[in-house]
Formats: structure tokens, sequence, C-alpha cells
């Protein structure tokens, strides 16, 4: 059932152990993953994310507190009993060229088929099924050194789908590669979240897609902590602005990406026929060091109006004088030329 809990945890504290002396990276953090969600975990360089990711796969213990993977305590868990309920997928590019697609995604039924790894009937039909379904059939037979990042990632992502596992932990899974395969990575994953009722946690710096893809989204930043809600509920709540403690970025919650924080110098009220012409409008004057000013929006007179009809017809005025102009190219060489 969707919005089961599979994993949660307790007063967390997260980081490293050398010798007798503990370096805590977090603390106090409380959390649970739900049954058929995709969750992107978001954060600076440093924050503590894939250590978060190895304490979460037990490959390194915790500092202190407690976490549950369906109802029992993660460290009693044998190695192989974590196998077969945690599924891993890192950024790593590993030595595998000379295996195929299909021979890499086989070694996921390794805690199914034991040490030999003798390969049944139903394993064989649960590979094919796993490569079918992150879209790679048609390069089964491939060797992997033969394949793009983008295929390669895909081929990891089925391979932790043949351990069927009900959580299946991503770092950066779009790390490196193009905006398309960025792109059909994260729809892939939600799909299969959705899809196959599988708890989804990956951390990832493709903020944009995140937004639109993931149903949760964990925070993690030094001095916030841990924030955790559901994607709308996060970003009008304001917490995405204080992701990144800096002064030079700003988060725009319309359109749910970070831009640099401009300074303006001079102000130009601006008018457009449509959301689209108004939003590159204002890029291009901020831009530009202007501030804009809706009309409507404000009583305030400007001494220059920019009225953007179309792409390709832009009314320009300064004061008493008017320039009908083709192109924001034209624009932006005419608002330059009068500030000089």
């Amino acid at each position: 059932m969707k919005g089961e809990c599979i994993l949660s945890a307790k007063d967390l504290s997260i980081g490293y152990r050398t010798g007798k002396k503990s370096h805590i990276v977090e603390e106090r953090l409380n959390f649970q993953l739900n049954k058929g969600e995709l969750v992107s975990l978001l954060g600076p360089n440093g924050a503590g994310k894939s250590t978060l990711l190895r304490t979460l796969s037990a490959s390194q213990p915790a500092i202190n507190g407690s976490i549950e993977l369906e109802g029992k305590e993660l460290c009693k868990y044998s190695e192989h009993e974590r196998s077969l309920k945690i599924g891993i997928v890192l950024t790593d590019k590993t030595q595998v060229g000379g295996l195929t697609v299909y021979e890499l995604v086989a070694l996921g039924r390794q805690p199914h088929t034991g040490f030999f790894g003798q390969l049944h009937k139903q394993d064989k039909e649960i590979i094919k099924k796993a490569i079918e379904d992150v879209g790679m059939t048609h390069k089964m037979n491939n060797y992997m050194a033969e394949i793009s990042d983008g295929e390669r990632q895909k081929t990891m992502i089925a391979k932790a789908l043949v351990q069927e596992c009900p959580l299946i932990l991503l770092d950066e899974p779009t790390a490196f590669l193009d905006v398309v395969s960025r792109i059909e990575i994260i729809n892939l994953l939600h799909r299969i979240a959705e899809e196959q009722q599988k708890s989804i946690l990956l951390s990832t710096h493709d903020i944009e897609q995140a937004l639109i893809l993931s149903d949760r989204l964990w925070l993690l930043a030094p001095e916030l902590g841990l924030q955790c809600g559901v994607t709308e509920d996060i970003i009008l709540s304001n917490k995405m602005d204080k992701l990144f403690n800096r002064e030079a970025i700003s988060f725009d919650s319309d359109h749910g990406v970070y831009y640099p924080t401009i300074r303006w110098e001079k102000e130009i009220e601006l008018s457009a026929t449509d959301e689209t012409l108004t939003h590159w409008g204002i890029n291009a004057l901020n831009r530009n060091g202007f501030k804009c000013i809706l009309s409507g929006y404000e009583n305030k007179a400007a001494t220059q109006k920019v009225n953007i009809l179309a792409a390709n017809e832009i009314i320009y005025q300064r004061e008493n004088e008017s320039k009908k102009l083709s192109s924001f190219e034209e624009l932006i060489k005419e608002i330059v030329k009068q500030s000089c």
C-alpha cells in the first residue's frame, strides 16, 4: 500500500569514527521513507548527503540513534538479508566494460541465486523484465563499454531492480549525464516507484527535475539540519531559500529554479502579452541591471517602458520617444545605449 513506512530513523547522528573519536556530520535526524514514493535528497556539497546514504545502506555505521527497515533495526540484518532489502546505485564507474548489459543485470540476482549464481527460468524472466522496464532491451547483448553513460545508469538501475528490494538508494544517478538522459533517469525512477511500489531515495544536484517529479524532498544543509516534506509544501514554505546559504543566489518559487541575486541600478516598466514573454523579458532586463516594474502592479512611474507584444515585436519608450524593435537583441542594445 502506498504510504506504508519502509524505513525510518529516530535521533540519528551520522558521521565518521577514527579510532575512539567520532566526527559528527549531522545529528538528531528524524525521518521516514514511504512505499511508492520517489524522494530527492538535496543540499550543498559537503552537507553529508553521501554520508547519510551510506549510513542508510549500512555501508558505514550510525554514530548514534536508530534506523529501522520494515520494522526491524537495520544493524540486526545480516549482509545477505540487507542485500534482499536494499538496492544501491552509485555514481562511480565500475570497470565492467567486458560484461554485456544482460550479464551485468544478472549479477543483481546473486542474493537469490547463492554463491554459484545459477540462473533458473524465473531468474531469467526477472532479468529480462527489469531490462525492459528501463528501456534497454535493444541493448541487452551490447557490452557495457559500447553504451552511453545514460544507458549505463539505466543498466545499473535494472541491476538494482532484479534484487527485488523494497528500497533503492541512489547517489547522484544523473551526474555527468546530458539533459535528455537526466530527464529520462528521473522519469524512470518516478515510474518505478509508482508502478512497482518501491521506496526510492536519491541524492541529486539536478534540482529542476527533482522538483517536478519527486513526491517528497529532503533538504540537508549545515545549520538547517534535515527538512522533509511533500515537494510543494517545501517550496511554498520558503525552505528552498535556506538550502544554499549564499547572498549571491535566490530561489524563484514561481519557476522552481535558483538564479543569481541581481543588484539593480535602474528601473523600467514592463508589460507583455503572456507569461512566457513576461518571464524572458524580466530575464533580459534583470541581466542588464534593470529592476522590472510590471504594469498595473506599482504606481511608481518609470522613465523607461518596454511593451513586448511578441518575440519579434517590442515597443521601447523613453520619455516622449518610442521605438519599435524586432528582437531582444535590439532591445538590449537600445537600453544599454541609453544607459551610457
